[in-house]
């Protein structure tokens, strides 16, 4: 058995999508053009990009007793991350997301968190020695707060370095910051933790000075296109670390993968410093907006250049 060094604390939600020449208005009824399902949530889709860059992984997560459920418990398998953890109920279906596309490329999203809703402080405990045993814990927020909390404080009292993805952004409480080795929001996530507009490299340091005042060790801000940026409790001085300018074909999920390469390098490349560490998970998010889909379009470490892993 593969050895389990990351452990993710996170959603598992099955996309439908529905494309259609316009978004329907109440009570209209519309013919689609075409339809797909795809295997989404943020823990799982980071979860997926670290496993496929070599990561021994296990997914801490719960799924209904339904269809979806089994397939996406099948997916994980596939992508050869560790299951033990990941728990059915009969209570609630698998969270889904059932989405309309339009000629135009804008979206109506409904989000059902269904089963990871039903994801407890308990299920934490039972995977305990499971994290105690790891190098690095993932969370973000589509589970209950008080789960992921207690993953995080279970964590730091064993050592592990602790990785959060605010997502989605929402108000804190203190002791989720102190648990906090790295925070990792997006441009849109930091101004609603903050109040701080963050639009640019140059405005972002008042945010992080503020993420930072929290109690986070570490904080980086991801800019899209921009790149990140990103400071330290022992060196406040922002750092800039530009991305690779491409024609983005499908910029959805991007952000998970950015975190899941993240938290493979800060696991398997510690020798690395935390400027190169971003830029390289930097570089493999850049690489998965260049096909359509979520997990469809994060690649495998056979399709990245190997000096990455030097």
């Amino acid at each position: 058995m593969t050895s389990i060094d990351l452990v993710v604390v996170g959603s598992c939600n099955m996309d439908l999508i529905s494309y259609v020449p316009r978004l329907p208005v109440p009570g209209e009824t519309l013919h689609g053009s075409k339809f797909s399902m795809g295997f989404g949530g943020k823990g799982a889709n980071q979860c997926v990009m670290a496993a496929r860059l070599g990561a021994g992984t296990v997914m801490i997560a719960k799924v209904g007793d339904d269809m979806f459920g089994k397939n996406y418990i099948q997916n994980l398998q596939e992508n050869e991350i560790n299951i033990d953890h990941v728990s059915r109920t009969a209570e609630a279906s698998t969270g889904v997301a059932p989405i309309a596309v339009n000629d135009k490329g804008e979206n109506s999203i409904i989000i059902v968190s269904g089963a990871n809703l039903l994801l407890s402080s308990q299920d934490v405990h039972s995977a305990e020695n499971v994290i105690k045993n790891a190098s690095l814990l993932i969370c973000q927020l589509e589970v209950a707060m008080d789960t992921t909390l207690e993953a995080m404080k279970i964590a730091k009292s064993h050592n592990v370095t602790t990785v959060l993805n605010p997502a989605p952004a929402q108000s804190l409480p203190d002791d989720l910051y102190k648990n906090c080795d790295v925070i990792v929001p997006n441009e849109t996530e930091a101004e609603i933790l903050t109040g701080i507009k963050v639009t640019s490299v140059e405005d972002s340091q008042k945010a992080i000075e503020c993420l930072l005042g929290r109690g986070c060790t570490t904080v980086i801000i991801t800019l899209g296109h921009q790149g990140s940026v990103y400071a330290t409790q022992g060196s406040r001085k922002i750092v800039h670390v530009p991305a690779d300018e491409v024609v983005a074909m499908d910029t959805t999920g991007a952000g998970d993968a950015f975190v899941g390469a993240l938290g493979y390098f800060m696991t398997y490349h510690k020798h690395l410093d935390l400027r190169e560490q971003i830029r390289r998970a930097g570089r493999i998010a850049t690489q998965s907006v260049l096909s359509l889909g979520t997990q469809t379009s994060y690649p495998y470490r056979k399709d990245i250049p190997e000096k990455l892993f030097n």
